[in-house]
């Protein structure tokens, strides 16, 4: 496997620009339709109770919507805030550990995400 130059390593490849350009649209999108059916379509007046949440949860498309904003909003933020760190120019060192704490906090995030996300669901 060929080694990686130090500016391969203290730079944003274009996979991670192209991830988070993409999540950042799926963002948008999301949102939007979130907005909408959570405060607008859900119940009347919105969903207020969480007995009103978990009802609403068990359509199936909902909890898969929301895995999705969950995914893309850890992604994106912390592949931007590793961009902002990259800015700050770190040694090649120092960014391959925070690269590596940022995976590792990302990964733990979206399993405590989806973890309470299904917690939710089985309730109702």
């Amino acid at each position: 496997m060929a080694e990686m130059t130090s500016k391969q390593i203290t730079s944003e490849n274009s996979g991670l620009w192209l991830i988070k350009i993409i999540t950042g649209l799926l963002i948008i999108v999301i949102l939007v339709i979130h907005l909408i059916v959570n405060h607008m379509l859900g119940t009347e007046g919105g969903l207020l109770t969480y007995a009103d949440v978990v009802a609403y949860y068990q359509n199936p498309i909902i909890p898969i919507m929301e895995a999705a904003f969950l995914i893309c909003v850890v992604a994106h933020s912390l592949i931007g805030l590793r961009g902002i760190i990259i800015d700050l120019n770190p040694s090649p060192r120092t960014l391959n550990g925070i690269t590596w704490l940022l995976t590792g906090l990302g990964a733990a995030f979206i399993v405590y995400g989806l973890w309470l996300l299904m917690a939710i669901v089985a309730q109702g």
